[in-house]
């Protein structure tokens, strides 16, 4: 490939050497229309989550217009401060997991109100960022044994599959059995279970558009049945005001929801690290002593997108895994990052295909995700069983007590206990003893 091809400038826009210097095009060795075109390709397989997002916290009580036009003005809006700030091709937006535990666990599960719960999450935010900012969250990454990380992701994926099946109707509650099968063959199970058939046969087959695609078929489908109204494709965004700022900071200070604040805290500290690392590494952004260029920028960007998205009606905000398809496609710099944001604005203008999408056409991405997730279980020596013990522990109590925060508690606890027991206590490092002796406190004064 020779040098004109590969210059910015060489893509015919006056704009090049501009977009040069405020990216470093030329020193990453790509061009404004590979950066486009990557960051395109990460928004198709991120946007989803505008359609997954508003119908989960809207089970929660919250305004689903109101949230749709939020969803997407706070992953436009931190996608693009990431890309600017830190110059990295990431892409940023309401967590699902951090969603699903927000909505079913904390309001509906543990009976906080969602205004209550958004300041837990503000909360979680600040100290996510204080974390960032003075670097103690790269310590606490590296001292949190491997075995815990993976039990919390694999967790939060056992979680979201239980929320997509029940969204379903496939798994129904049973006074007998406490869970059992629903019936499968009613309309709204038979199209979850397609949309999930689909995303997997086609992510399988490499398309980058999968979730989009079964949620499209999906929801087509459930139109010409008369299960859903067409409303039309475009119109002025909802309004945010029913959300927007309602958030009650000062009651989630609460010590009751110290383990909820806590646990939006960790679970976005350990999600995010692990996926900007990831992405870094494919995106070339290490240098030759492994150290990540901006990593710290990019960490405190995702860090202050936290806490704001709090305050506009969001639960917790976190890079998304999916960048890895944008960087595949070629994306290096934070113009990457400036794409999918300025896509993610303009769909706040077609809130009514979000508002005929139903519940089990996003089931199928759930629990997608879901597949994900519990595949770093693969990652565990099952052999040593003083890290295979607290995995599952870890794993199995999430969906179980229906509580992320349960599940991160009681797996931290038992994680020194059992390695004192097998007499290996030298491989519990001090933050894992502190946050074992914070949960334990909290379960005892606190309760459950």
């Amino acid at each position: 490939m020779d040098n004109a091809e590969m210059s910015p400038s060489a893509d015919g826009d006056k704009s090049g050497s501009l977009l040069d210097r405020l990216f470093k095009l030329r020193a990453k060795n790509t061009t404004v229309k590979t950066e486009l075109m990557a960051g395109l390709t990460t928004f198709v397989t991120m946007c989803y989550v505008v359609f997954v997002i508003p119908g989960m916290l809207g089970d929660a009580g919250m305004d689903k217009g109101a949230l749709f036009t939020a969803t997407c003005l706070v992953a436009g809006l931190s996608t693009i401060a990431i890309g600017l700030f830190a110059n990295w091709p990431v892409g940023l937006a309401p967590g699902m997991g951090l969603n699903a535990f927000f909505a079913y666990a904390v309001v509906l599960g543990m009976g906080y109100t969602w205004q209550a719960a958004m300041g837990a999450v503000f909360w979680g935010g600040i100290g996510f960022m204080l974390l960032s900012l003075f670097k103690v969250r790269e310590w606490i990454v590296d001292s949190i044994p491997v075995g815990l990380r993976v039990g919390i992701t694999s967790g939060i994926g056992l979680f979201l599959a239980l929320i997509g099946l029940k969204n379903a109707g496939i798994v129904v509650a049973s006074p007998g059995t406490i869970v059992t099968l629903g019936d499968i063959t009613q309309f709204g199970p038979m199209m979850a279970s397609l949309s999930l058939f689909l995303i997997l046969g086609l992510a399988f087959r490499g398309l980058k558009a999968a979730v989009l695609i079964a949620i499209a078929v999906v929801t087509s489908i459930a139109l010409l049945a008369g299960d859903v109204v067409f409303n039309g494709v475009a119109s002025a965004p909802p309004s945010v005001m029913p959300i927007v700022g309602e958030l009650d900071i000062m009651g989630a200070l609460n010590p009751e929801m110290l383990g909820v604040i806590i646990a939006f805290m960790f679970v976005n500290l350990f999600d995010t690290t692990g996926t900007l690392i990831a992405v870094g590494d494919k995106a070339g952004l290490a240098d030759e002593n492994g150290k990540m260029h901006n990593m710290n920028r990019a960490m405190v960007t995702d860090g202050t997108a936290s806490w704001a998205g709090a305050l506009m009606g969001t639960p917790t905000v976190t890079s998304y895994v999916e960048s890895a398809s944008g960087v595949a496609a070629g994306g290096r710099t934070g113009l990457t990052a400036v794409t999918i944001g300025l896509l993610f604005l303009l769909c706040t203008f077609f809130s009514p295909l979000a508002g005929m999408v139903p519940a089990y056409a996003t089931a199928g991405a759930l629990i997608y995700v879901a597949v994900l997730m519990v595949g770093s279980l693969a990652n565990i020596d099952w052999n040593d069983l003083t890290e295979a013990g607290p995995v599952l522990i870890t794993t199995i109590m999430m969906p179980l007590s229906f509580s992320i925060a349960n599940g991160i508690a009681l797996g931290f606890i038992a994680y020194p206990v059992i390695k004192v027991l097998a007499g290996r206590s030298s491989d519990v490092s001090i933050s894992v003893w502190v946050l074992a002796v914070i949960f334990a406190l909290k379960f005892v004064f606190f309760g459950v």
